[in-house]
């Protein structure tokens, strides 16, 4: 079992920079555990933000924040982050962050097994 917490939201405005992170516990990060982000908005659908595989060298990120936002992780410190600048009233929802062990770039939710409770992201016009 892995359990994900997620820190960092919180109300900026737009133009603001914000880095959420997401800790791993209950079993450590290795090369074969890929990790993502996700976001939900009021209303819509859990939507893919970006992942990272477990050697972090390959990132794929969702084309509405690609060049604004990017994704980092220290498997020594079982941590994933999300470094988000530039941000839009676009991209206010909840983030999610999710494990899951595998050595390929997942971007659908369902293909991950673990997640974290999400923490809120506001970007105010």
């Amino acid at each position: 079992q892995v359990q994900l917490v997620e820190t960092g939201g919180g109300l900026v405005q737009a133009g603001d920079s914000l880095t959420l992170s997401c800790t791993a516990s209950g079993r450590s990060l290795t090369y074969r555990t890929l990790m993502g982000w996700f976001r939900q908005a009021p209303g819509r659908e859990r939507e893919f933000v970006a992942a990272i595989n477990g050697n972090g060298d390959r990132a794929p990120y969702a084309d509405s924040v690609k060049g604004r936002f990017t994704v980092s992780r220290d498997n020594a410190m079982n941590t994933m982050y999300l470094q988000m600048s530039s941000l839009e009233p676009s991209d206010t929802g909840v983030y999610y962050c999710a494990a899951v062990q595998s050595l390929l770039l997942h971007t659908l939710p369902s293909s991950y097994d673990y997640w974290g409770q999400g923490t809120q992201v506001t970007v105010s016009s």
